[in-house]
């Protein structure tokens, strides 16, 4: 794993902290679980606050299900917004909108809650990690689709070899690790 030339010497703490597990979800696939840095502390601390660093004047912190939310929220505080959650389909009382995307082993949707962005807010996504990006591209052509604008994609750990980063077209991508 390498940590960003630009990033804090917190950070190889971090890196310290994900877990390989291999063949999981299922053969082949080497998971990395960043469960255990955001469980510790001073990891939390650090992450939470490099990412904070990159929304620029966003009006709100977007987190993606559902580790995404643990660092949306916890980005939202150190950069004084407001955080929302764009959810699995069902799990919202009131939907704003929703967008349908394509999975290696199927279909998944994505909501947003009601009344939560406004058209012309500018908002910052953040999730745990950015590997294929199809879940990342959803989340950001939902909020597009609402009438935001989208000023950056952050994450912890980008897993660089799967070509996420190009399913964001345009939108800056900000990878604290990458893999």
């Amino acid at each position: 794993m390498k940590v960003d030339i630009n990033a804090e010497p917190e950070l190889t703490r971090v890196v310290g902290l994900i877990r390989d597990v291999p063949d999981y979800p299922s053969p082949g696939v080497l998971f990395r679980d960043v469960t255990p840095a955001l469980a510790d502390a001073e990891a939390l601390a650090t992450i939470s606050t490099e990412l904070a660093s990159l929304p620029g004047d966003a009006d709100v912190v977007v987190g993606v299900e559902a580790r995404g939310f643990l660092l949306a929220a916890a980005v939202a505080i150190v950069a004084g917004t407001g955080v929302v959650p764009v959810r699995k389909a069902g799990k919202l009382p009131r939907v704003a909108g929703s967008r349908t995307y394509d999975l290696e082993y199927g279909t998944a949707t994505l909501e947003l809650p009601a009344d939560t962005v406004a058209p012309g807010a500018r908002v910052f996504v953040v999730d745990d990690v950015l590997a294929t990006g199809g879940t990342a591209a959803a989340a950001c052509a939902l909020l597009a689709d609402a009438g935001a604008d989208v000023v950056g994609f952050g994450t912890l750990l980008e897993l660089t070899g799967l070509g996420g980063r190009e399913r964001l077209g345009a939108i800056p991508v900000h990878a604290l690790l990458t893999a």
